[in-house]
């Protein structure tokens, strides 16, 4: 090995080399550097690591860039590295685990028990929550051979929110469904939107129609709104996150949801909804046709859409507050509804704002409810 050709694997060897070009012995670079002999044949030997002020010392003496040297010492550093290493696959796992899944939520929810992420009962636990045998069977990690079958993909967070929603709903007691029952529920339903306080009784009304509803509250930044999925061919479920605390947001999600029940969507495919809303609340060519015709059915839900546009080609673009409740009156709705039309069909969010009344604290104490500080039983 000589210096031109530069193949140097450690900075012992290259050291060496630096040294028979020159003629020196090691004797001779230990008095040149003040250290006793046996530090310089440790270098050479590559049993003491380089480090700056060394390198430096040997740039000054030959010449050579101080980089050089402490690039041969990291690279040797990772080799050795690499072979005293013990592989551990399951740090991936763990990776994806913490990395992806918010685990301290899940704690703090209740949904799984530990004292935090390090307690060691937190992997068994989190095998409990997704009813696996094994870790690496949790379906968000890449490996599981078991995937929920859902009409878009999932991050790890929503995951976690809809199996939360499964395991309450397969605790509930409701009547027995039948397919003819719902447009009668819907009837009912649709009589209870002049008022906010009405709302409270959408958790029964479903419940005798054989629905399974309950609110989850979302983990953070998961921007769920609802799912519509299936126990069984006879049991529907549905789950509103109430992410948006508002009497529009509230009617229109919970009527897209009970579409995707009358249409039996879901029986297959899970109908997960997130961010429901804006150009995703639409019935564009970019919407998914189950979910056009859900959102179809909610907007006319609302506001009866012939109605809501002859409303808006009178009025545009100004929208008077008496002409707003003129229309909430004509139409047996309340103000909030028409709110929420006019922001979604104008994209002025920040319009209208006085009507859109709070509905969760009304609902809540009627429905199954997990959030907000409570948790929901499980196996009562």
């Amino acid at each position: 090995m000589t210096l031109e050709s530069g193949d140097f694997r450690t900075p012992g060897q290259l050291v060496d080399a630096l040294l028979r070009d020159r003629g020196w012995t090691q004797r001779v670079l230990a008095l040149v550097l003040s250290i006793d002999e046996t530090g310089v044949n440790r270098i050479v030997a590559d049993k003491r690591p380089i480090d700056a002020d060394l390198a430096l010392s040997f740039e000054e003496l030959f010449g050579v860039p101080a980089e050089r040297f402490l690039g041969l010492q990291q690279d040797y550093d990772l080799a050795r590295a690499r072979i005293a290493r013990r592989p551990d696959p399951d740090r991936s796992v763990r990776a994806k685990l913490f990395g992806d899944l918010p685990v301290a939520d899940m704690i703090r929810r209740g949904w799984i028990k530990g004292k935090d992420v390090r307690d060691k009962a937190v992997p068994a636990e989190l095998m409990r929550f997704f009813q696996v045998n094994r870790i690496d069977d949790i379906e968000f990690l890449p490996f599981a051979a078991k995937k929920t079958q859902v009409n878009t993909p999932l991050t790890a967070g929503q995951l976690a929110w809809f199996y939360r929603v499964k395991q309450i709903a397969g605790d509930m007691l409701v009547a027995k469904y039948s397919p003819a029952a719902i447009p009668g529920a819907i009837a009912k339903v649709k009589a209870l939107r002049s008022a906010p306080e009405e709302a409270r009784k959408v958790p029964r009304i479903l419940a005798e129609s054989g629905i399974r509803f309950l609110i989850v509250e979302a983990l953070p930044s998961s921007k769920i709104d609802g799912v519509c999925f299936w126990l069984n061919d006879i049991s529907p479920v549905i789950a509103l996150s109430m992410r948006y605390d508002r009497i529009d947001n509230f009617w229109f999600v919970l009527r897209h949801e009970i579409e995707h029940v009358r249409q039996r969507h879901g029986l297959s495919t899970v109908m997960f909804d997130a961010e429901l809303e804006g150009e995703r609340a639409g019935v564009g060519s970019s919407v998914e046709e189950e979910e056009r015709v859900a959102n179809e059915a909610a907007a006319e839900f609302c506001v009866p859409q012939k109605m809501m546009d002859a409303f808006i080609a009178r009025k545009a673009p100004f929208f008077r507050e008496a002409d707003i409740l003129a229309f909430a009156k004509i139409t047996s709705v309340h103000p909030g509804l028409i709110a929420g039309q006019l922001r979604h069909r104008t994209g002025r969010y920040d319009r209208f704002v006085n009507h859109l009344v709070k509905v969760r604290s009304i609902v809540s104490p009627n429905a199954i409810t997990d959030g907000w500080g409570d948790i929901a039983p499980l196996g009562t």
